[in-house]
């Protein structure tokens, strides 16, 4: 079973830019996909971005194509994710999430962490 924690997240202007985290318990970190997704208040959970084992394919929500970029460190057991260009829309709780393949559907995950704020003021 791996446990997620992620990290990072803040308070931002509109513009600015943010670096979250996800570090995994697991040493076999590289067994599985990584992806995250974010859930604003009185709003459904959305997927952002995903990647696979070994970083070689990723997959974007439209909304963040072109500002957001996916990443991960095996050796540290770490995925993360570059925001730039932030928006207040950008305005979320955002969760990792931990799985056999990139999806971008959030019930194909079995493994999530408790969350990071990321608040873009305008």
């Amino acid at each position: 079973q791996v446990q997620l924690t992620e990290s990072g997240g803040g308070l931002v202007q509109s513009g600015g830019s943010l670096r979250l985290s996800c570090a995994a318990s697991e040493r076999a970190f590289d067994n599985y996909a990584v992806a995250w997704f974010r859930q604003a208040p009185g709003k459904e959970r959305a997927f952002v971005a995903s990647i696979n084992r070994n970083g070689a394919v990723t997959y974007y929500a439209d909304s963040v194509k072109g500002r957001f970029s996916v990443s991960r460190d095996n050796a540290k057991n770490t995925a993360y994710l570059q925001m730039d260009s932030l928006r207040p829309e950008d305005t979320a709780l955002y969760y990792c999430a931990a799985g056999v393949a990139p999806y971008t559907r959030g019930n194909l995950y079995g493994y999530w962490g408790q969350g990071t704020q990321v608040t873009v003021s305008s």
